[in-house]
């Protein structure tokens, strides 16, 4: 075997990860990932359409009323951005 530091040329490195084929987010649910979660206080909302724009996993759908939807909790991380970003408080984390 090989010791491998910072001076070893790249002809004798090892085999990394292969991918195989190209992949995205729909295929794999990454929801269960989050420790915190948003939760959509529909009361509060104005529908202002400042969170879902934000949002970097495509959480928030958005119907064909142009109205926010609740979460799709399958793809959620629990980032916290549309929470930022809601002028109105209608989005609070709480902890998973």
């Amino acid at each position: 075997m090989t010791d491998i530091n910072s001076k070893t040329p790249m002809e004798k490195l090892t085999t990394g990860g292969s991918i195989y084929c190209a992949g995205n987010a729909r295929e794999f649910k990454t929801g269960d990932w989050r420790s915190m979660k948003p939760v959509w206080i529909e009361e509060k909302c104005k529908q202002c359409g400042l969170c879902f724009p934000v949002c970097p996993d495509n959480s928030i759908p958005v119907g064909e009323d142009l109205k926010r939807k609740d979460y799709n909790y399958d793809y959620c991380k629990g980032c916290g951005v549309c929470a930022k970003v809601c002028p109105f408080k209608a989005i609070e984390m709480e902890e998973v």
